[in-house]
């Protein structure tokens, strides 16, 4: 048996990426930018001027967690409480699993074909980039 895979392309992620830094000029968070595609591999990154350097690793592994779960990062962050059902994932992965807000599935037809991770700002910053990456996706 032969799986097809679909997956995002560089298009794609220029695309979200793009989005995704408007939004972020707009609401006044320079952040980090990453795309990953439907292996978690990834395709695109920006780290914005006056970015933290310490998020570029951070988006990265916000849009790896959101591929490799298929779950938004602020989802999986609200599971990973104590006493929640995915409490100590973050420890997962070596290290790379990421449960703050920020990083969404990328879907296409009901099917996730990667992701994007946003890292820079508040919570709830990286969380609204983020969806404006999802929406132009």
């Amino acid at each position: 048996m032969t799986i097809r895979l679909e997956s995002v392309s560089l298009e794609d992620a220029q695309r979200v990426i793009a989005a995704a830094q408007a939004k972020a000029e707009e609401i006044g968070s320079p952040s980090n930018i990453a795309v990953v595609d439907a292996g978690a591999n990834l395709v695109s990154h920006i780290r914005m001027d006056n970015a933290w350097v310490g998020s570029v690793d951070i988006s990265i592994n916000k849009a790896f967690t959101a591929r490799a779960f298929d779950i938004a990062t602020k989802d999986l962050a609200e599971n990973a409480q104590p006493g929640e059902q995915f409490y100590g994932i973050q420890g997962s992965n070596n290290g790379r699993v990421m449960v703050f807000a920020g990083g969404i599935p990328l879907r296409r037809d009901g099917l996730v074909v990667g992701a994007v991770g946003v890292s820079g700002g508040s919570g709830e910053q990286d969380q609204t980039v983020a969806e404006a990456a999802v929406a132009a996706f």
